[in-house]
């Protein structure tokens, strides 16, 4: 998959150490942009950084938890030391904790909110300055929110995470009001089912056994088809906005 129009910009991806972030990550570097890799996973994001580096591209390990304001200024800096402002930043950090909410497990709830939401504001306030002042320049910005499908449908479980993802896609509408008119593009990726590690977080037995019998059912998308969507998005002309993009497998109703 080529995007030319991607070389040369600085790239943010958050959740970059699995998933969808890693595979929006690779897919940038593979296309010419410096992307700075921003996770939790030490380890997983040196290894990461390394072998896109091998490959011929330009990769920066940040660890970082969203969760944490202090971490993420510090993370902030460092992608501006190495690489200066970012143009292109992908909000994917996200964690998927499904309980009955009769369970009452405030825990899980406000790792949700504090990863899903909270997270992806400290990282709109840590580099929506980048984005405007690239803007301003001439050149293409962009801010891409992960958010899910679980924003418009209902499933019995998933109450706060879905409510996260609702939270997280309106919050990207709203922003495209105060920084479309100054030539931001602002875009939710909204997926279905997909083949990450999302469903390794859950604790609940019967809930990991439905997941994976949807997974056998449906047959579930690859982290690499919404990495595709993003660049995609990212590499139209600048003054082309795909405001919000829903992606599911084809069996997925």
């Amino acid at each position: 998959m080529s995007y030319p129009t991607l070389s040369g910009r600085t790239a943010v991806v958050t959740g970059a150490a699995s998933g969808m972030g890693e595979a929006t990550a690779r897919l940038l570097a593979a296309n010419g942009a410096r992307v700075a890799l921003l996770a939790r996973r030490k380890d997983r994001l040196a290894e990461l950084a390394e072998e896109l580096t091998a490959a011929g591209g330009v990769a920066l390990a940040v660890p970082v938890d969203v969760t944490d304001q202090a971490a993420v200024d510090a993370a902030a800096a460092a992608v501006h030391q190495a690489f200066g402002p970012a143009d292109l930043v992908v909000n994917n950090a996200g964690v998927m904790l499904p309980n009955p909410v009769t369970d009452g497990r405030l825990d899980e709830w406000t790792r949700m909110i504090d990863t899903n939401l909270t997270g992806a504001l400290r990282i709109v306030r840590a580099f929506t300055a980048d984005l405007l002042e690239a803007a301003a320049a001439g050149r293409t910005a962009d801010l891409v929110s992960i958010s899910s499908i679980g924003a418009h449908l209902t499933f019995p479980n998933y109450a706060v995470y879905s409510a996260t993802k609702a939270a997280l896609t309106h919050l990207s509408a709203s922003l495209r009001t105060e920084l479309g008119p100054r030539d931001v593009r602002v875009t939710t990726v909204e997926p279905g089912l997909t083949d990450t590690e999302l469903g390794d977080h859950l604790d609940n037995p019967a809930l990991t056994e439905q997941l994976q019998t949807m997974v056998e059912a449906i047959g579930p998308l690859a982290a690499e088809d919404v990495a595709d969507l993003v660049a995609y998005a990212t590499s139209r002309p600048r003054h082309v906005n795909l405001r919000q993009l829903i992606v599911l497998p084809t069996r997925q109703a």
